[in-house]
């Protein structure tokens, strides 16, 4: 794996509208790693933003062929609902990933 840091591009709206990021999560040797803006004032806030973050994943993977849009959903959320309830060590658990 590369030394060299792999950061996305900024959303094409935030770079003609502005902004503030609110969550950045990075792989590092297999690990875990984020940091976070509490921008909400209320817990739900956060699960509404999960879950319009799925949507979006799931868009993704249904785009390049990979799963289907409602495949893709029910298997992220009955990930998210198993490790809410028993968490896993996640840093074990996602493995090596694909670069850019």
């Amino acid at each position: 794996m590369s030394k060299t840091y792999q950061a996305l591009n900024i959303p094409p709206a935030a770079n003609e509208r502005g902004g503030f990021e609110v969550l950045r999560c990075a792989l590092v040797d297999g690990e875990l790693h984020v940091t976070l803006r509490p921008a909400f004032n209320e817990p739900n806030d956060w699960g509404r933003l999960f879950a319009a973050l799925a949507r979006q994943v799931a868009d993704v993977y249904a785009h390049q062929g990979r799963f289907q849009k409602t495949d893709m959903l029910t298997r992220i959320g009955t990930a998210f609902e198993t490790e809410m309830r028993n968490p896993s060590d996640v840093s074990s658990s996602i493995g090596p990933m694909g670069g850019g």
